[in-house]
């Protein structure tokens, strides 16, 4: 089972930076974005989630939380968070059980092998849980600013 637009998301509890344990029904009451990215600390990662900390605070006034997701360890996590100074938690996926619930484990190909991968999708929960909006096959440039825009647009309709 995979989640779809209109329908509420499956409550959820992962681990995540900081010493955090992220619960979907304890963020009830604020929007939520959830991104999914393949690997800490590569190019297409990096620049993603350096949008995303330098936009924070626009997502912070529509009443937005923001986590990353890869099935990278919280070690790998930490060290990536601090590094990029990331102002938001990384969640670390390494059984696969969120990205099985959004449905981003897509066979990608890579130097002409294929194999199993995150294909980079992000998603925006509204206030009571349910999913409004999914951006799948992301291309970093200008994706950011496409998710707040749909945040601001949300909040200001609540």
């Amino acid at each position: 089972m995979s989640v779809s637009i209109g329908q509420p998301v499956p409550d959820f509890t992962a681990q995540a930076t900081s010493d955090t344990t992220v619960s979907l029904s304890e963020l009830r009451g604020r929007q939520v974005v959830i991104y999914f990215y393949p690997k800490d600390s590569t190019p297409g990662c990096t620049t993603e989630g350096g949008d995303f900390r330098d936009h924070m605070a626009d997502f912070a006034a529509a009443d937005t939380v923001v986590f990353g997701v890869s099935r990278d360890g919280l070690r790998a996590h930490e060290n990536f968070k601090a590094k990029q100074g990331f102002n938001f938690e990384l969640i670390s996926d390494k059984d696969e059980a969120l990205c099985q619930l959004f449905d981003v484990i897509k066979l990608k190909k890579m130097y002409g092998k294929e194999h199993l991968g995150v294909e980079r999708s992000t998603f925006l929960i509204d206030r009571e849980g349910t999913l409004a909006r999914e951006w799948r096959k992301v291309k970093v440039p200008g994706h950011v600013e496409e998710v707040l825009a749909a945040a601001r647009e949300l909040n200001a309709a609540s």
